[in-house]
């Protein structure tokens, strides 16, 4: 089974280098530090600080096999291959909502980067999956669990 491809903005990408290095320095020894401190408590078996650090333990080395295999299968988007014709990952398109008259902006990214209180939203959301290909002046009409929302398509940038 091949794996996912991950799409990524050189920033995402950048953010995503950052993280797994700060896991694989920082992180990992301050783990080792916190179980060889754990240990020197005494029994393990009824100690909580021992469990609670191999549990962080677990999840930091996880999160690096997720991030190594996430940059592994990552292809990067560069400005250039935005098209400002259509919607597309890497675009920054300015929206109208018709039903409230107010404009939103959001940036297609792919799933990994997503970041919907920074407006950043994933080509795999309901909203960056209904708004791919679409024009300039194109009426879209996505579904939400708040129910359906209707946007006019006033700008693409890149």
């Amino acid at each position: 089974m091949s794996e996912k491809e991950v799409l990524l903005t050189p920033a995402g990408l950048q953010k995503l280098e950052e993280e797994l290095e700060q896991l694989k320095t920082v992180k990992r020894r301050e783990v080792a530090e916190r179980i060889k401190v754990a240990i020197s408590y005494g029994d393990i078996s009824e100690n909580s600080e021992y469990e609670d650090a191999k549990n962080e333990q677990a999840f930091v080395e996880g999160r690096i096999i997720t991030l190594e295999k996430m940059l592994r299968n990552a292809r990067i988007i560069h400005e250039d291959d935005v098209d400002t014709g259509v919607v597309s990952i890497g675009s920054t398109v300015k929206l109208r909502d018709i039903e409230f008259k107010e404009d939103v902006e959001f940036h297609i990214v792919g799933s990994a980067e997503s970041d919907p209180a920074d407006n950043k939203i994933s080509n795999e959301s309901p909203v960056g999956k209904a708004l791919l290909g679409k024009s300039v002046g194109s009426m879209v009409e996505v579904s939400v669990p708040a129910g359906m929302i209707q946007y006019e398509v006033l700008e693409i940038r890149k």
